[in-house]
């Protein structure tokens, strides 16, 4: 240089500037993804950096991410560098059809159609949306909506009706399962629906808005139904466990008021139903939609022209894997002989003798 020469430029250095280029044409913006996916095959949604033989959905959605161009690679092995959070995370073999991820990408043209290019097509990318710099869509979520879709013979009463296929749900039934749901509403301790929580822990306090089973259809001749539920926030297998006592008792193993004890400090031995049947339907941002959604900058975090991509999915993907996984695997069937196992009982019993001994 001091010669009059150009330094000479190493290859690196020009891959570097082009790199800078491309991120100044494009530079890095919040976003909110809209995901579906089948979760057969998976271990869940969260990724577990460096256990590779547990695949989750994550893994593929980063891949995905880092292949069309949207974040470098780096950022795909350090998942907070582009400050990413999902909003729930689902189990084991559970699917979705409004998960929502929040990151922050490189807005590049026909973002959406390059991340599903190289998606498989049971995880489809089906909205985005610009958000605020500081959104969370873990802690900005105020509320979640499941389904759980089932054979109705799971409420076949264990000593008088069919316990196959052939079992369709009278309305009495209905009325019974509809009315034990119901007793969910609220706010209680779900320490008994999770696995190590305490009664004394602050954090199995949920607060549950609905939760009902609609009317029975049949497919493939299995009749099935769907309950709904709505909360604030859900535990590991807390709505599978809640499914499941509720199922216990209509079925005739446990009495009614296992649920209302269930709430009590003592240990309560809870069946936790199948993941299966299990779907992530929609999250609510209704206090983020209040306070930025008609600001002029931001939109609200609604779906309503997503909404027939979202049933067009499940009717793909998401209800087809329940059904003939059910027909084939009979994952209710088989978890339904296991319930005999539990004891419903015991604590009651251990209350009794207690008292007993200390007359």
């Amino acid at each position: 240089e001091e010669n009059g020469h150009q330094p000479k430029r190493l290859k690196r250095d020009v891959d570097e500037e082009d790199v800078e280029d491309q991120n100044k044409k494009s530079p890095k913006r919040k976003i909110v993804l809209l995901m579906a996916y089948s979760g057969k095959g998976y271990h869940g949604m969260q990724r577990n950096v460096g256990s590779s033989q547990f695949k989750t959905i994550e893994d593929d959605l980063v891949s995905a991410l880092v292949q069309s161009g949207c974040i470098p690679e780096n950022h795909g092995e350090n998942m907070k560098k582009m400050s990413f959070q999902r909003c729930a995370r689902t189990d084991k073999g559970v699917s979705a059809a409004g998960q929502i991820v929040s990151l922050k990408v490189r807005l590049i043209d026909d973002i959406l159609e390059k991340i599903n290019n190289h998606l498989p097509s049971h995880i489809r990318i089906l909205g985005l949306k610009r958000v605020t710099g500081g959104f969370n869509s873990k802690n900005k979520c105020d509320a979640r909506t499941y389904s759980y879709m089932l054979p109705t013979f799971a409420f076949a009463h264990k000593d008088h009706d069919v316990q196959e296929e052939a079992y369709r749900l009278n309305k009495e039934t209905l009325e019974k399962v509809n009315k034990l749901l119901a007793c969910y509403k609220g706010t209680h301790n779900f320490h008994n629906f999770t696995s190590q929580k305490g009664p004394k822990d602050p954090s199995a306090k949920r607060y549950i808005m609905e939760m009902y089973c609609g009317e029975p259809f049949v497919r493939e001749n299995i009749e099935f139904a769907v309950i709904k539920v709505k909360g604030q926030s859900f535990m590991m297998h807390q709505i599978r466990k809640m499914i499941g006592l509720v199922i216990a008792v209509v079925k005739g193993y446990a009495s009614e008021s296992i649920i209302e004890r269930s709430w009590g400090e003592e240990k309560v031995d809870v069946p936790k139903a199948p993941g299966l049947g299990l779907v992530l339907e929609r999250v609510h941002f209704e206090k983020y939609n209040r306070r930025f959604g008609n600001d002029g900058l931001h939109e609200p975090l609604e779906w309503r022209e997503e909404e027939e991509k979202i049933a067009v999915f499940k009717e793909q993907y998401i209800y087809p894997t329940i059904i003939n996984t059910e027909m084939e695997e009979k994952s209710m069937m088989n978890w339904l002989t296991t319930l005999p196992i539990h004891d419903f009982n015991s604590s009651a019993a251990g209350m009794q003798a207690n008292k007993k001994n200390s007359k």
